[in-house]
């Protein structure tokens, strides 16, 4: 049966998801919302916002795949056991 988890581990998983969708939806809102407007001004529509929603989707992927790995890193890290040196 497993455990319940520890309110901490529940804080840090909150913390891990808030991260998490903070670099999902910066990008999102400030290239789409900038091609939106690019659009308007320019009479392009809907090439600029494509164009943003691409680049949103692009840096959102590398973000992920970056903070990912930094997770995994200090999950790994945690993980092992201290080294013991002469």
């Amino acid at each position: 049966m497993p455990e319940n988890p520890t309110p901490s581990s529940f804080w840090k998983a909150l913390g891990i998801a808030w991260e998490f969708g903070w670099v999902i939806v910066i990008p999102l809102v400030v290239f789409v919302l900038g091609g939106r407007l690019l659009d308007r001004h320019f009479g392009t529509s809907p090439w600029w916002l494509l164009t943003g929603l691409i680049v949103s989707i692009t840096l959102t992927t590398i973000g992920l795949v970056w903070k990912f790995k930094k997770l995994l890193r200090s999950i790994e890290d945690s993980s092992q056991p201290p080294s013991s040196k002469p």
